[in-house]
């Protein structure tokens, strides 16, 4: 018996826990939702009642850091560790994941020098190790050029997007609807010119056609008419090539006739 295959979202059950938890128990979710495997996204929980909560007072830096997992990179996060709690290993290395992604979606050949000054990794090891990660945790597809030293991407998830960045982003979408709008103009010009001239063709082929039936009723007439002539001639020249009876012979016959009676 086939059995349904259900494909659950990782972050699905923290924000529900978020429905309840409050406070301390709140921090204790972010931490856990930070340390969870396979959970990139963080959006649906940062909208969360209960979490929005945490953005004044003293669990403020949870509610940053949360952000910064949503939003953020590695860079940011060192640039501001005053403000923010201490992160585990675990959330460390997700956090240089993200990173990947956010680069990633800017381009799609990342030089190792770049992703070493990033994400503060010390040699090229520990940064195929971590981009190997990244690939088989299938947030990003691609391949390393050991030979040019540069990370090649096919394709990176999204991420959670700020609400300040919704204009830019439909100005964006606007600017790639008009550029094809503009294209299937040009499409629909080439087909339409693409017709007219299939039109002209198919009438000048039709007057051709018509043009070669008349001669061939020309030539087949005209091969008649000289058949005809030849069979006129050729029959003239058959009655005058026949033997006459001439009266002489008759006489001769008649004489010899005369002669053997006498």
């Amino acid at each position: 018996m086939a059995t349904e295959k259900t494909t659950a979202n990782p972050l699905e059950q923290f924000v529900l826990l978020a429905k309840t938890a409050k406070g301390a128990a709140a921090v204790s979710l972010i931490n856990q939702v930070l340390d969870a495997p396979g959970v990139y996204v963080f959006g649906e929980l940062l909208d969360m009642p209960n979490i929005q909560e945490l953005s004044s007072g003293t669990h403020a830096p949870y509610f940053q850091v949360l952000n910064l997992f949503a939003y953020g990179t590695y860079r940011e996060y060192k640039a501001n560790l005053a403000k923010l709690p201490e992160l585990t290993v675990g959330q460390l290395t997700k956090l240089r994941h993200l990173t990947i992604v956010s680069l990633a979606t800017k381009s799609k050949c990342i030089p190792y020098s770049v992703l070493l000054e990033e994400l503060e990794i010390q040699n090229v090891r520990q940064l195929e190790d971590l981009i190997i990660e990244v690939i088989y945790a299938d947030i990003i597809h691609g391949k390393l050029d050991q030979r040019n030293q540069q990370l090649e991407v096919d394709y990176a998830i999204g991420r959670d997007i700020r609400s300040d960045a919704v204009p830019e982003i439909i100005t964006v979408l606007q600017d790639w609807c008009n550029g094809c709008e503009t294209v299937l103009k040009g499409i629909e010009d080439q087909i339409s010119k693409a017709n007219a001239n299939k039109e002209k063709n198919n009438k000048i082929r039709a007057e051709i056609e018509t043009e070669v039936a008349n001669i061939k009723k020309t030539l087949k007439s005209t091969q008649q008419s000289d058949l005809d002539d030849q069979m006129v001639t050729d029959s003239s020249l058959s009655q005058s090539d026949k033997p006459k009876k001439t009266s002489k012979s008759k006489g001769l016959r008649g004489s010899s006739t005369t002669k053997l009676w006498k």
